[in-house]
C-alpha cells in the first residue's frame, strides 16, 4: 500500500482522529522520500516520528476491541 491508499484508507474510515494512523501515514510517506533525500534527514525525521509514536503513549487502553479486533483480549 503506498501514501495515497494509505490516505484514502484513513479519509474512508474516519481515521483523521486516530493519530496512529497519521503516524503511519507519515511513515510511508518518509519511507517513499528515503532515496531522494540525505541519510541524515532520514535519520532525523525517523527519530521525530519514533518520539511522536511514544508520545501517544497507551493510547489503545479502554478501546483493545476496536484498535486491534474482537479477538484479541
Amino acid at each position: 500500500m503506498d501514501s495515497t491508499q494509505l490516505a484514502r484508507y484513513i479519509e474512508e474510515t474516519d481515521g483523521i482522529s486516530k493519530p496512529w494512523l497519521l503516524l503511519q501515514l507519515r511513515l510511508k510517506k518518509l519511507q517513499e522520500r528515503r532515496d531522494t533525500i540525505p541519510h541524515e534527514e532520514y535519520m532525523q525525521e525517523i527519530a521525530e516520528l519514533h518520539t511522536a509514536l511514544m508520545n501517544l503513549g497507551e493510547w489503545w487502553v479502554g478501546i483493545e476491541k476496536e484498535v486491534f479486533g474482537s479477538n484479541s483480549f
